[in-house]
This record gives structure tokens, sequence and C-alpha cells, in this order.
């Protein structure tokens, strides 16, 4: 007897097989390692997190026992780190009960320091951020869960995970109830910007707020209001958000967006994209911000967006014509970025050189269907402090999904 494992297994292997060789002989692909191995499963989440410490020695991830559901309240997840010179070690640090399976728990490096972690975490009721020295084993609890950490070191930015996991599952945390659940623009609910050195934290720019502003491209009038998607700018003076709201169950859509930055203090807003379809961004310098967005120039494109203008100029519109996780390499000559499977459910992470208009493709990697909606998983590659070492997430492998390390020193020089 045939047992249902083995006919999942040969299935995998023949698209795999396929795959390969429909691809053989097309690229000259720079070198790829799996990093972490079964059985159990292994993450890091999104794009725009500092995987690497400074030295690029150890690559943070995240470890489960299973795939294929949502998280539930009791399932906790491991914290740990690999070490790329110790033949890919795996190096235990922690736990979390507060973690999807896009961002995973916002585990992270905080810049500036060679030794420091913080994670999101769930403790007596609340959402909660852990710092931990991994090299002295010192650790602290701060009372609020982080989002993204100022460039600096010395704060965080985060929102109310309990309303965005009631409003876009996947990205918010399952165990505690939305005490806002059935309020559709709260006042006190938001943007909190909190110190790391001591806790404190205020919110500076609430739901009410952005929905306050003047929306003339989306009616949103009766829909309930998030944040998702926040980042600081280099040099720490800007935050940016997607402001979005929720679209009636009736309506064919999920829901809506618009991009947003503030000043640190909460003042200043401004409506950077106010079309209703911005996705993934990055910021480029203080100044600019790399978005895929809808704009009347060209349509869906990446476009390079000025902070506070309406000028917005189209990135790539050839070589990067689909949505993806972009980044720039240090140097900002290089765009790394990705893309959702295909037809063929591969996943193409690839390196765009802005100066020359030039895509290295840097992998195809084969997702088996099972990898879908809130827990699909999307490469996010993410790249070394020197710009020469990229890691994705991807179950291309046939353990499930783990790291994977590939070399673009070839590339970028």
């Amino acid at each position: 007897m045939i047992s249902r494992r083995n006919v999942l297994g040969s299935a995998l292997g023949a698209a795999l097989a396929a795959s390969r060789a429909r691809l053989r002989g097309q690229d000259d692909l720079p070198p790829i390692r799996t990093i972490t191995k079964g059985p159990r499963h292994h993450w890091f989440g999104y794009y725009d997190k500092l995987e690497f410490d400074p030295s690029g020695r150890y690559v943070l991830g995240m470890e489960v026992d299973f795939e294929h559901r949502s998280p539930r309240a009791d399932d906790v997840i491991r914290i740990g780190m690999v070490d790329l010179e110790d033949g890919d070690r795996w190096i235990e640090l922690g736990t979390s009960s507060a973690w999807g399976w896009q961002q995973g728990c916002m585990l992270q490096w905080i810049p500036g320091s060679s030794s420091e972690i913080i994670w999101n975490d769930r403790e007596d009721g609340s959402y909660v951020s852990r710092i931990l020295d991994v090299k002295s084993g010192r650790s602290r609890t701060l009372p609020r869960p982080v989002y993204a950490l100022e460039p600096g070191g010395h704060w965080a930015v985060t929102t109310d995970f309990r309303r965005l996991n009631d409003t876009r599952p996947g990205y918010g945390y399952v165990g505690i109830p939305d005490p806002n659940g059935d309020k559709l623009t709260p006042d006190d609910v938001g943007v909190w910007k909190m110190e790391l050195a001591s806790g404190k934290s205020e919110l500076i720019f609430s739901v009410a707020q952005a929905a306050a502003i003047p929306n003339p491209h989306n009616d949103t009038d009766g829909l309930k209001h998030y944040f998702n998607h926040l980042l600081v700018s280099p040099e720490g003076s800007r935050t940016i958000l997607l402001h979005r709201w929720r679209f009636r169950p009736d309506s064919g859509r999920s829901f809506g967006t618009r991009m947003l930055t503030i000043g640190v203090d909460g003042g200043d807003p401004y409506v950077l994209d106010p079309y209703g379809n911005t996705s993934h961004f990055i910021w480029r310098d203080p100044e600019h911000v790399l978005a895929w967005a809808t704009h009347p120039s060209h349509g869906e494109k990446f476009y390079l967006y000025t902070d506070r203008s309406e000028e917005a100029q189209v990135v790539g519109p050839e070589k990067m014509p689909k949505n993806g996780h972009c980044t720039y390499l240090p140097g900002n000559e290089w765009i790394l970025n990705d893309t959702y499977p295909d037809d063929d459910r591969l996943q193409h992470p690839y390196l765009y050189e802005i100066g020359s208009d030039r895509r290295v493709p840097l992998a195809h990697l084969y997702s088996p269907p099972g990898y879908k909606g809130e827990w699909r998983c999307d490469n996010h590659p993410r790249f070394s402090p020197d710009g020469k070492k990229v890691v994705v997430d991807s179950p291309h492998a046939g353990e499930g999904r783990q790291l994977h390390l590939i070399d673009v020193s070839s590339i970028v020089g």
C-alpha cells in the first residue's frame, strides 16, 4: 500500500524536477545553501527588519513544528539564530506566544547593537516585547510590542496588534480580543512611540486622526479603519504607515489603502499616496520612498515618491513589473526584490541595478500549492550588512519553510 505521505512526496519531487529541468541553463544563478533543517520549520518573516547581526555571522530565525493553519493562542514558537561560521548551527534563544506567518513576532537585531535582539510576546493578558543580549543572556521586558525600530536603536513605533488581527488576520496576533472591535475610527488606537531604555510610551497619532484627513479618491464612510506596516525613516525624523479600511463583505474587495508619513511627534501628517492601492514600500533615504502602488501616470508599478510632495517617478517598469518585497542594498545602487508564485508556482528573488536597468535573477524557488493565503511563504529577501549575502524564506527544498542563504558577492562586487 502506498502511503499518502509518499504520494505527496512524489508529487512534490516531480514538480521540483520539472521546474529545475525547465530552468536549467536559463540563468547563471549564484550559490544558494539551506541553513536550517527539518523536521521543524524555520523562517524569519518581513523584509524590512535586521536579520543579520552587524558582523554578518549570525542570522535570526523562528522555529515551529506545524504549518498550513492559523496560529492558536497556545501555539508557542522558538526564537533562535544560525551561526554561519559553525556549520549553520542553530542556537536557541527564547520563545514567543505573539506571532503570525507573515511578520513573525517582529524579531530583529536592535540597530547599533552587536548583541541585543528584540521580539514580541504575550504576558498576563498583554502584548509585550522582550530584549535579549545574546552574549550575556541578560533580558528585560517592555510593556508594549514593537513594530519598527528607529535606525539609531533608541525607540520604536508600534500599533494595536489586537485590532490588526481583527482586521487583517496573519499580521496581528491571536490570544487577546480587540476592545475596540465595534469602533470604526477609535481615538485611542494608532501609532505609539516607545523608548527602548525606559519602556515609556505615548500615542502620537490615532486612527481617528487619519480617518479625518480628507480622502477624495476613496469613500470610507461607515468602514472600519486601522494601521499596518510602520517604518521609521533612515535618520529617524518621520514614520511611514499604511492607513487602511475594511470593505463590506459584499463589496468584492477586502481593504483599501493610502500611504501616510508623520513626524516623530505625530505632527505634520502627509498623504504620500492617496489613490487607494499602496502595497510594499521601503525608505530609500530620508526624503524618498519606493513603493508598489497605483498612480495615474503608469498604473500599477513601483514608484519613487518624494516625501511631502506630489512627485512620483516610475522605477523599473519593464524589469520590475510585479509587486514584491523591495529593499535597497547599501549604497542604493541595487534593489533587492522578489515575486509571488507564478503559474508554475515559482518564486523569483532578484536584484535590479538601477543605473543600468538590469535585472539579475537569484533563484527560482518552487512553492507547493499548500502555501497560500494567510500561511503562504513569501521569500521576503533580507541582506547582510555588507550587502553580499541574502537570506530568503522558502519551502522549495521539500522540508517545509526553511532559511536559505544566497551569495550575491559576485553580482554586486
